[in-house]
C-alpha cells in the first residue's frame, strides 16, 4: 500500500525542520510570518498550520504578542536527549557486525566530516557527525528507531545552535568517530559500545556547558 499523500503544510514543516537541523535557524530566532512565508513560497495560512505541527513537536515556541521563535532547549531536555541517545546508540553499536551496510555509511560520514573540517565548515561537520550517529542507529535494523532518532537529532541541533564556537564541539569527535569505525570493522563491538558511552557523556557535558553560558548571556 503506498504511503498517504503529504500535505503542503507537512512539507513546509519538514522544510523548517531541515533548516533547524542544518543550523540555518538558530535557537531563540524569531520567525517572521511574512518573511518565512515568502522564503518558503507558501501562504501564511499554510505556514501557520506548519507552525502548529512544529509547536507540538517542541521545535518552535509561540508566545502571545511575540509570535513564533525557534525553541531554546532546556537543561532537562538536553539531559533527556542524551539519556535516550545512550540507550539507543550504545546498544545498536554493541550488536554491530563488521559487514553491516551501515558501517560503510558511518565511514562515509566521517570522511565527509574530515573534508568539511578542512574548509572549516563546522556547521557542516556537525551535520556529518549526526549522519554518523544516524548510521549507528541504523545498525539496529529498526525503521521505527531510525524515524525516532531523526526527530531526536533535530532537537539536538537546537542545542548545537547555542554554541558560539562550534569547532570546539565538533572537531574533537572526528578522530573518535574514525576510531569507532575501525573498532567495529575489527569486530570489537563491545569495546566500541563502551567507548561510545563515554563519548556521549563527554558530548553531553559540552552541550550543557554551552547552554549554561547562553543562559548567563541572555538571563
Amino acid at each position: 500500500m503506498p504511503p498517504p499523500p503529504v500535505s503542503l503544510a507537512e512539507r513546509v514543516a519538514s522544510d523548517i525542520r531541515d533548516l533547524i537541523a542544518q543550523g540555518a535557524l538558530r535557537p531563540g530566532q524569531r520567525l517572521s510570518e511574512a518573511g518565512m512565508a515568502e522564503r518558503l513560497g507558501v501562504s501564511r495560512n499554510t505556514l501557520r498550520e506548519a507552525f502548529r505541527s512544529l509547536t507540538n513537536e517542541g521545535l518552535v515556541t509561540y508566545e502571545a504578542n511575540r509570535g513564533v521563535s525557534v525553541t531554546v532547549p532546556s537543561m532537562a531536555a538536553v539531559i533527556d536527549i542524551y539519556r535516550v541517545r545512550r540507550m539507543i546508540e550504545v546498544q545498536a553499536l554493541r550488536s554491530a557486525f563488521p559487514q553491516h551496510p551501515a558501517v560503510a555509511r558511518m565511514a562515509a560520514a566521517v570522511a565527509r566530516a574530515q573534508e568539511l573540517a578542512t574548509g572549516r565548515d563546522w556547521v557542516g561537520v556537525g551535520n556529518a557527525n549526526m549522519e554518523f550517529h544516524a548510521a549507528i542507529v541504523d545498525l539496529a535494523d529498526s525503521p521505527r528507531l531510525n524515524a525516532f532518532f531523526e526527530k531526536l537529532a533535530t532537537e539536538l541541533r537546537l542545542a548545537f545552535g547555542l554554541l558560539d564556537e562550534p569547532e570546539m564541539m565538533h572537531a574533537p569527535y572526528i578522530p573518535q568517530n574514525l576510531e569507532l569505525v575501525a573498532m567495529v570493522k575489527r569486530g570489537e563491538s563491545e569495546e566500541a559500545a563502551r567507548r561510545l558511552e563515554q563519548y556521549l557523556l563527554q558530548s553531553e557535558r559540552a552541550v550543557l556547558a554551552a547552554l549554561t553560558r547562553a543562559e548567563g548571556v541572555h538571563g
